[in-house]
């Protein structure tokens, strides 16, 4: 229900017009969280800062990114996923089309165990290559609620055992 979580919180954004930087979406996957005090604009620029000095390590498989900073980062005022969708791919590495990025999961957290318990939510998502892409074709919000409907939870339980 990881999905139905971000519509209801009002965690997403959709983004038609193409974004030349990974920097600026970066700042745009944090707009969603940003709205309600979920984090400050400043926690962007320390994941910015993140991707600067290690690379692009969010870009967890090819077109999906999980731009995040560490647990109780400046800026970082609870725990939540964000989602956004871009309409054309954001280049972490021109040489590198598998650091392409059109699926943002932005991560924040103040509080290990609901960081962890989202990660495997998360989880459970990345590792449906069907609901990936159907998430890459997603244009508005009600489309998270039917696709969240895809995502089989219980994987959680048996990947586990």
């Amino acid at each position: 229900m990881l999905l139905k979580e971000i519509y209801e919180k009002k965690h997403y954004a959709f983004v038609d017009e193409p974004i030349d930087d990974w920097r600026d979406a970066i700042r745009a996957c944090c707009k969603p969280l940003e709205a309600d005090g979920t984090v400050e604009p400043i926690y962007a620029e320390e994941i910015v800062q993140c991707v600067e000095k290690h690379g692009p390590y969010i870009v967890l498989i090819p077109g999906v990114a999980m731009p995040h900073s560490t647990e109780n980062a400046t800026g970082c005022n609870g725990t939540a996923i964000g989602f956004m969708r871009v309409s054309e791919p954001v280049h972490f590495d021109k040489d590198d089309p598998e650091k392409d990025a059109q699926i943002f999961f932005t991560l924040c957290s103040t509080n290990q165990s609901e960081h962890f318990a989202n990660m495997q939510r998360l989880y459970a998502i990345l590792t449906d290559d069907s609901v990936v892409e159907k998430l890459k074709a997603a244009t508005t919000p009600e489309e998270l609620l039917a696709i969240d409907e895809l995502v089989d939870e219980d994987k959680l339980e048996h990947d586990q055992a």
